[in-house]
């Protein structure tokens, strides 16, 4: 259970930097702005004609007598825009990495380099139209995982009891796995790590990835709160990525040194 501190300590620690480094953030915000902005008009086109949707979609019910008529359709209403509420947070992190690829590596190469013990940070290789293609692919794949969990929980969610409680909590965590493989891709892209290792990497150490996603996952869900915390995120996710590999960072070199000396 301690990783799921740790976890939470890296999402901290990520807004720290950030904070830091005004300029970073102030950049970082950009590609946040562009998507809240296209994901608003979506939920709200979703509250506004979801009703609609729903009885379009439920003709058998037209002959029930009132209130169940009213009561099941309301039901699928409101369970219709949860699930879209789930996907936007799933995705939302990926339509904004993909938005804002050259700001999120910049940001994610500085914080490799301000905590490496020799300045530096691993580079990719491969040009940039490769690596966005990558970036896109991968999400794509990521969102189609993420898309069968929410399915998933949508169908259980009509369980008694158990679709009100067990559920939703677990809809937060598979919404923290999938948002931190995001964040994390950042960095472990450039190291050459490829999506099925990335996924291998981030379960070996799910109560890690738990601490560090499913904060971000509830804080993504209040209104404009995911635009402010997407730069630190991506910052934090470094550290975790460095982490999970099992690099050592420059505070870590100091710390084993004065042990040394005492």
């Amino acid at each position: 259970m301690r990783d799921l501190g740790v976890g939470f300590g890296y999402l901290l620690k990520g807004q720290r930097w950030v904070a830091r480094h005004g300029r970073r953030y102030g950049f970082g915000l950009l590609p946040g702005l562009i998507t809240l902005v296209l994901y608003a008009a979506a939920l709200v086109a979703l509250a506004v004609w979801g009703d609609d949707a729903v009885t379009w979609a439920t003709p058998f019910a037209d002959d029930w007598s009132s209130p169940w008529r009213g009561l099941f359709r309301g039901f699928l209403t409101a369970v219709l825009f949860a699930l879209g509420l789930l996907l936007a947070v799933l995705t939302f992190t990926a339509v904004t990495l993909l938005v804002g690829q050259p700001f999120y590596e910049n940001l994610s190469e500085r914080v490799d380099a301000d905590v490496s013990p020799d300045g530096t940070a691993p580079r990719s290789e491969l040009p940039f139209w490769r690596e966005l293609w990558i970036s896109a692919r991968d999400s794509l794949r990521v969102l189609v995982r993420a898309g069968l969990w929410g399915l998933l929980l949508f169908a259980l969610g009509f369980l008694p009891f158990v679709g009100q409680t067990v559920v939703p909590v677990l809809g937060f965590f598979v919404t923290g796995f999938f948002l931190t493989e995001e964040l994390a891709a950042v960095a472990l892209q450039r190291r050459g790590v490829d999506l099925r290792a990335r996924l291998t990497l981030l379960r070996s150490r799910k109560t890690l990835v738990w601490g560090f996603g499913t904060p971000l996952g509830l804080a993504f869900l209040v209104p404009f709160v995911a635009v402010f915390l997407m730069p630190g995120a991506v910052a934090g996710a470094t550290l975790l990525a460095r982490d999970l590999l099992g690099e050592e960072s420059a505070a870590e070199r100091e710390d084993a040194a004065e042990d040394t000396a005492a």
